[in-house]
């Protein structure tokens, strides 16, 4: 590998410094409650290691501006795996995840060019009724 090749990663590679720096960006969204309509979930989170934990009080359906690391965790993170069996052409059996059930998430209401704020993909919305 040449100079030239080891200059240009470099350059493609973001520093943690422009990454803290991005995630700090606030987006304005609808927070979603999919487990509890109508309900409220709090939760502290420090996603850097020189920031300071803070709480987060939300409410589904409100209209909240939070950090950009704040939405991409409610979207990446709020789900729960529903396993299931299956066998191999050995007749092996095994377990693997089969569905994704999403908990919670964030809706930007602003247009944003960044793929991070897209659920993680084969992700199940369930609504849940009351007896």
């Amino acid at each position: 590998m040449n100079v030239q090749e080891v200059k240009k990663e470099e350059k493609v590679k973001p520093t943690l410094k422009y990454q803290r720096d991005k995630d700090r960006e606030k987006v304005r969204g609808v927070f979603r409650f999919y487990e509890v309509p109508g309900g409220s979930m709090s939760f502290s989170i420090r996603l850097y290691k020189q920031d300071p934990v803070e709480r987060y009080d939300l409410v589904d359906g409100q209209l909240y501006t939070l950090p950009l690391g704040v939405a991409k965790h409610l979207n990446k993170n709020g789900w729960y795996p529903i396993h299931a069996f299956h066998q191999d052409e050995g007749g092996k059996p095994s377990v693997k995840v089969s569905q994704r059930v999403r908990r919670f998430g964030f809706q930007s209401t602003e247009f944003i060019d960044i793929d991070d704020l897209t659920p993680v993909g084969g992700i199940t919305t369930v609504e849940f009724t009351s007896l």
